[in-house]
């Protein structure tokens, strides 16, 4: 009876691709030509495609060979590199988790201001709509993860219509012309223009991908650890097979400049271009289902590692409680809180889904960069070559994506980290350990350093949120 209640390899096949696509596919062909031309997305996506297989073979070779690191993302970090770095992954993945819903509740009202132009995704209104729904899902999670497991399975399948209508359309609309106009920019193909292009789609696809280890969070709760590898890659090709066509074949649609300046979500916009009105109303209808899906995995994933990392003592014992349900019920409080406070900087920010996705991208950067390198020396240990070199290509180009992610992002994700040097501290004191090991205390120091910068940054509007 009890492996009855645990998540079967569709349930976490569906979690996987439910986290990954939301609302980044539907406006994908903007944030892309916002700063590439086609030639230049096909280079990112090249790059990212070998960066993200490679981290997810990673993840499926720890699950399969480490099956009693339960707690995945944050549990690879801490077996290999000690409590901090835990925490740290730990602490970077549940920020990225919350502030990546901020992003998705930012984007769902833009969707339903096109057929209620009071919404428009940063204004009053949208923020009492978000907060209705961030509790609606908050009260859906306290009645247990299968039970909101097996709605995001449903949620998944039905958001899968529109976008996959959109791709066989814009198929037959493709216009080859269109496509090679600038293909590598107005000035033609200059490397050093290209690498800038190229980098600058790195956050955006990133943060489309960000999910991928959505069902190595949720391992306790597989009815077979096995099955955690395989819905990790399974999900992983399928839904980059329907980015890269959503992306390069909107190129085919529109030119460059034209994508780089739609409204959100741009994929409605495209498919009006080809088809007329009813084309963005059936994306827009997407999209809202779409995110109401994200929201469930991602709600689930937020609240789910504070959980696991509690009981592993990573962080304090608070976010262990569970309710009769076995939901996590302190850990969901504590996210939706802060989900709930940080909408409010939806009003003063000028691109508020922008600014949110790129800041819980820079969040995840620490817990995927130790997991790769935590593949890397264990391999080494256990002496498997190809699985060492696997994680070697995935920690390049985890570095890589942390050089990418630009100087703003960095420091105020730093600023995040920094403050989370309190709470590590408290759990550390909690269980009776000393707070920091001499390496651990340098890098503790690197991250008030630059939490410092941060602020001096805001303050004279060197950075602008």
């Amino acid at each position: 009876m009890e492996n009855e209640k645990k998540l079967g390899l569709i349930s976490l096949i569906a979690l996987v691709i439910g986290s990954m696509i939301g609302g980044g596919a539907f406006n994908i062909a903007s944030d892309m030509a916002s700063g590439a031309s086609a030639g230049a997305v096909i280079l990112g996506w090249i790059i990212t495609g070998i960066g993200m297989i490679t981290l997810g073979f990673s993840f499926q070779n720890l699950t399969n060979k480490r099956p009693d690191l339960e707690g995945g993302v944050f549990s690879y970090a801490k077996a290999g590199f000690g409590n901090y770095w835990g925490f740290n992954s730990a602490w970077g993945y549940w920020l990225s988790a919350w502030l990546g819903n901020i992003a998705f509740l930012t984007l769902l009202f833009s969707g339903i201001g096109y057929f209620i132009p009071i919404f428009n995704g940063g204004n009053v209104a949208s923020i009492i709509g978000a907060s209705i729904i961030l509790w609606l899902m908050h009260f859906l999670i306290l009645r247990g993860v299968q039970s909101a497991a097996l709605v995001n399975l449903v949620v998944t399948i039905g958001k899968l219509v529109p976008i996959f209508l959109f791709i066989i359309i814009v198929i037959f609309a493709f216009n080859i012309d269109t496509f090679s106009l600038d293909f590598w920019g107005k000035n033609g193909f200059h490397l050093s223009d290209v690498l800038s292009q190229t980098k600058s789609t790195m956050l955006v696809t990133l943060w489309v991908f960000i999910g991928i280890e959505g069902a190595v969070v949720l391992s306790s709760r597989a009815q077979n650890m096995k099955d955690v590898g395989k819905a990790t890659v399974i999900g992983l090709l399928s839904t980059l097979v329907i980015y890269v066509l959503i992306s390069l074949l909107s190129y085919g649609i529109m030119s460059q400049a034209e994508l780089a300046n739609l409204k959100s979500p741009s994929m409605a916009y495209v498919l009006k271009e080809v088809v007329g009105p009813w084309g963005a109303a059936i994306v827009n209808l997407g999209l809202i289902v779409s995110l109401l899906g994200a929201l469930l995995g991602w709600t689930l994933l937020a609240a789910e590692l504070p959980y696991v990392a509690a009981k592993d003592g990573i962080l304090p014992k608070y976010f262990a409680k569970e309710n009769k349900n076995k939901a996590p019920v302190n850990s969901l409080i504590i996210t939706n809180v802060l989900v709930q406070l940080f909408l409010l900087t939806l009003l003063i920010s000028d691109k508020p889904y922008q600014f949110a996705y790129s800041l819980a991208s820079s969040a995840i950067l620490v817990p995927y960069l130790f997991s790769t390198l935590y593949q890397v020396k264990y391999s080494s240990q256990q002496k498997d070559t190809k699985q060492m070199v696997i994680g070697i290509i995935a920690s390049i180009y985890g570095v890589w994506l942390l050089y990418a992610a630009g100087l703003s992002y960095l420091v105020l994700t730093s600023l995040l980290y920094a403050i989370g040097i309190l709470v590590f501290r408290y759990a550390q004191k909690e269980n009776g350990q000393k707070t920091f090991k001499t390496f651990e205390l340098v890098w503790a120091i690197i991250f008030i350093i630059l939490a410092i910068v941060a602020i001096i940054m805001l303050a004279t509007g060197q950075i602008n949120i």
